[in-house]
């Protein structure tokens, strides 16, 4: 059988030809890999940017991490009210960069949380409502972002359109958190078009 010499020269070019060009792939492969991560390492992260009454605000209670306040509802006076009489309990628990959560817990009710969180929009309040198996309540996460008149020791939360569509009855909701300005005293305040609705005082307690 004759061998075709043009053939056979063509399978040694492509044979000689495939390790050279495997080789290239691996060295292009070798030199854009760490231009890509170097790329990718340069891109900043978007952090969220507050005003800087609302970041003093949230550095001052991250600052308090592990302190526990304790008081009662002293509005509405209604002996009624859920509220009333029962022991009010607020532990600045767990602080992220951006992120800080207060359990507050009503009586032996401990399903309620306050999460203060920095967003692109500003500074946030939400109430996290949960089950005592942790699955999230039917009524959860409502709140608002600080307005722009707070202050290092007092911030305020309008509802939010979330809120609105949740509970349209609070629409008009305004939360206020303040401290002291020593830190030995915490207020939740909350209106309701423009009128008082419920006011809570907690005392910071010895050695936390």
């Amino acid at each position: 059988m004759e061998v075709n010499p043009v053939h056979t020269r063509s399978k040694t070019l492509n044979a000689n030809l495939i390790p050279s060009l495997f080789s290239t792939v691996i060295a292009l492969a070798l030199m854009i890999g760490p231009v890509m991560a170097e790329s990718q390492q340069a891109q900043p992260t978007s952090a969220p940017t507050l005003n800087d009454n609302q970041q003093a605000f949230f550095d001052r209670v991250k600052s308090m991490c592990g302190a526990r306040y304790e008081g009662e509802s002293v509005f509405p006076e209604d002996p009624g009210d859920a509220f009333r009489g029962q022991l009010l309990v607020a532990v600045i628990e767990s602080c992220g960069v951006d992120e800080i959560r207060i359990p507050f817990l009503v009586g032996p009710d401990k399903s309620r949380t306050w999460v203060l969180t920095r967003t692109a929009e500003g500074l946030q309040l939400k109430h996290d409502h949960r089950h005592e198996d942790g699955t999230p309540d039917e009524v959860t996460l409502y709140g608002g972002v600080a307005t722009e008149a707070g202050s290092p020791l007092s911030q305020s939360f309008p509802a939010d359109s979330y809120t609105a569509g949740l509970i349209p009855e609070a629409s008009s909701n305004e939360w206020f958190l303040s401290f002291s300005a020593d830190g030995q005293e915490l207020t939740y305040y909350l209106e309701r078009h423009g009128k008082p609705r419920f006011k809570a005082v907690l005392s910071k307690q010895p050695g936390e």
